[in-house]
């Protein structure tokens, strides 16, 4: 029997700085929950809302890595590495911290707010040589299949993290049924619900509904409406 967490949309952290509306799966910044710290190898999940020409000045991170995922508007980031970009709905970005990196993300826009998820994994190796890595995705790839964007050296094209780590999108029209089968054995999956409605063995979900499971091999996924799904598979122990 799988072991499961439950966190409902209405049940994150939040903070409203006015430029910046933020939403935390886990503990961030000021929200501190002592039982919501991280979900295995995955600790932060934030559901960012930047005002127009808005942004996060030029700070610093080590020994993390950290996934950017537009999901409307585009964000402008420049980074110590030399990386000067934009990254738009449908672009994935990864960042591996490492030995220490600083980096600046701001809205590309001066009045349209952009959307995304910004999302921090402890790494598996500490001490690493920085790196960066952006790749765009045709949104027809995720239609009713479940679209790795996120893995570890080696696997896939898709943009690498230093971890024992996959990320999947999905696009599911309503009575769509798949599986997920888990790449690794001791790895658990949180999925979070970007749209619509979701059952995931027999849990119902809803919009920026997460639920992490382990101890299980699959995931049973039915899209009771119109969804868009995040799975983040990672190590339970690292």
């Amino acid at each position: 029997m799988a072991r499961t967490v439950l966190h409902l949309a209405n049940t994150r952290g939040h903070a409203n700085h006015g430029w910046l509306n933020s939403f935390h799966t886990f503990s961030f910044a000021g929200y501190n929950n002592p039982e919501r710290l991280h979900f295995g190898a995955l600790r932060v999940l934030n559901d960012d809302t930047v005002a127009g020409g808005m942004g996060f000045g030029r700070h610093p991170h080590d020994n993390m890595e950290i996934i950017s995922i537009p999901l409307s508007g585009d964000l402008e980031h420049q980074d110590s590495m030399g990386n000067k970009t934009v990254i738009r709905q449908h672009d994935v970005q990864v960042m591996s911290a490492g030995t220490g990196v600083a980096h600046s993300e701001k809205n590309h826009n001066s009045k349209q707010e952009v959307k995304f998820l910004q999302i921090w994994v402890f790494p598996q190796q500490q001490g690493i040589a920085p790196a960066y890595g952006q790749q765009s995705f045709a949104p027809e790839a995720r239609h009713n299949q479940l679209l790795q964007v996120v893995s570890p050296p080696g696997d896939g094209p898709n943009p690498h993290i230093n971890q024992d780590a996959w990320f999947h999108l999905g696009n599911l029209d309503q009575g769509f049924t798949t599986e997920y089968a888990l790449k690794k054995a001791s790895n658990g999956v949180y999925a979070f619900v970007l749209e619509g409605d979701l059952t995931i063995n027999g849990q119902a979900l809803h919009r920026r509904d997460g639920f992490g499971l382990w101890e299980t091999d699959k995931l049973v996924i039915s899209a009771d409406s119109r969804a868009e799904l995040l799975l983040m598979e990672v190590p339970m122990e690292f």
